[in-house]
């Protein structure tokens, strides 16, 4: 026995025996594989270029006679340079931003409240949840003669289309997040004697802050996308309205720069709201990173 355990450890050692194992090839499609920041801003860049190269390609393929009514990325962006500089257009913009924000922060100031006490009470939830839900399905846009009834061609029909825009798919988004808090906390924070308030504004609402922030990023892009509706019922000023009067005389390039300013502040916007959850909630920097 004793021999063929020595004549076993004489035994040369194989190229196979003594390789290590093969790491796994590095591949750009793996299922799940995270993307790393050079690498995901690379491929956004190549995105971003890709559809200038469709649109350019688009706007050549055009019978010469019809170019006008698909303008190339270059005439688009000279539009944009002439209405900045020369027209004003900066009036506009600050107008359509304040409609957007004033009614976004003030559907929020509605909707966070209310979706705080659905998620903490089963009564309130019972109570109101078949309404909103229900209201979830009206598009805004059938608001509109009911809101020129009640306040004319104002502002502030304006504003209240834009609110009732976001404000009931805002309290079913974060009644989602509050609904999504960890029961340990709770539990936690009764077995300590918190009271009901402290548990709602200290523990629940703190625990699903990150998660509401995110919930207001996405809605506000829903803003943004009923600015045009709002702002084309007897608008004077505004990014709508410069892009209806454009309509009128034809002034495609106009059209398409308003369409690009609201793109370009859509993303400013998404940035400013991504800016503040991460300084304001660095505990949850390392879960969206």
């Amino acid at each position: 026995m004793n021999g063929a355990v020595q004549n076993v450890a004489h035994l040369p050692i194989t190229a196979e025996v003594a390789q290590p194992p093969k790491r796994p090839a590095r591949h750009l499609f793996r299922l799940w594989r995270p993307v790393k920041g050079t690498t995901s801003a690379l491929l956004g860049c190549l995105g971003f270029v890709a559809f200038l190269i469709v649109w350019q390609l688009g706007h050549y393929q055009t019978p010469i006679e019809s170019q006008r009514f698909l303008p190339s990325p270059l005439q688009v962006i000279s539009a944009l340079y002439v209405l900045l500089t020369q027209k004003g257009y900066l009036g506009d913009v600050a107008v359509s931003l304040g409609r957007i924000f004033i009614s976004f922060f003030a559907a929020c100031a509605v909707s966070i409240p209310l979706a705080l006490l659905m998620g903490c009470f089963a009564p309130v939830r019972a109570f109101l949840n078949p309404l909103i839900s229900a209201a979830r399905y009206l598009p805004a846009a059938s608001f509109i003669p009911l809101l020129l009834v009640w306040f004319g061609p104002t502002d502030t029909q304006k504003l209240a289309l834009l609110f009732l825009g976001v404000i009931f798919f805002l309290v079913a988004l974060i009644l989602d997040n509050v609904e999504s808090v960890q029961k340990e906390l709770i539990e936690a924070a009764l077995t300590m004697g918190a009271k009901r308030r402290q548990i709602v504004g200290g523990v629940v609402f703190r625990a699903a802050s990150p998660a509401i922030m995110d919930s207001m990023r996405n809605m506000i892009a829903v803003g943004w996308s009923y600015l045009v509706i709002a702002e084309i019922v007897a608008a004077q000023d505004g990014i709508g309205a410069v892009m209806m009067r454009a309509g009128r005389f034809l002034k495609v390039d106009i059209i398409m720069a308003g369409i690009l300013t609201i793109g370009i502040l859509g993303v400013l916007t998404d940035i400013l709201f991504r800016l503040a959850s991460y300084y304001l909630f660095p505990w949850n920097r390392k879960r969206t990173g």
